[in-house]
């Protein structure tokens, strides 16, 4: 019985349909009509066009498929440039923990997929005693810089 209990948890967590996101503060959230492939495609594109770089990318609904499982689409995009790094550190060395920046696909319960993403003013606020005017500088232009991203990659 034990068992069949811990399988039926297991296929209840499998099964279960894809959430959407809440929001948070500091993050900013774009529901779409697109598909997650699609919105994953358009991040990509957006990326490209900006004055930014797609550093690293994640994707556990990748990970889960190669092991026999289907979750929800999700891709972690972590969005960086190497003189951003270069002014961060010299603000604060500790903000460098929070390097790349990340913005989120998901894939809804509908098909349609959001992107999301926490603000680099948010991510980078509770260095800014520590790293002053430079750190809330290079914040609020990366701001700007993902927010083009982001409206890049949502237009139909």
């Amino acid at each position: 019985m034990q068992r069949f209990l811990k399988l039926l948890a297991i296929l209840t967590v499998l099964a279960a349909p894809a959430q959407a996101l809440e929001p948070r503060e500091g993050w900013v959230i774009h529901d779409t009509g697109k598909s997650f492939a699609d919105l994953v495609q358009a991040v990509r594109d957006a990326v490209s066009a900006a004055p930014i770089a797609v550093v690293t990318q994640a994707s556990a609904s990748d990970g889960a498929r190669m092991q026999g499982h289907t979750i929800p689409g999700n891709r972690v995009f972590g969005l960086y440039r190497n003189d951003y790094a270069r002014r961060m550190l010299e603000a604060s060395v500790a903000a460098g923990i929070e390097a790349p920046i990340r913005m989120y696909v998901t894939e809804d319960a509908d098909g349609t997929a959001s992107l999301s993403y926490k603000t680099p003013t948010a991510v980078f606020s509770p260095y800014f005693d520590e790293g002053g005017e430079k750190l809330r500088d290079l914040a609020s232009e990366l701001d700007g810089v993902f927010e083009t991203v982001a409206k890049s990659a949502i237009a139909e």
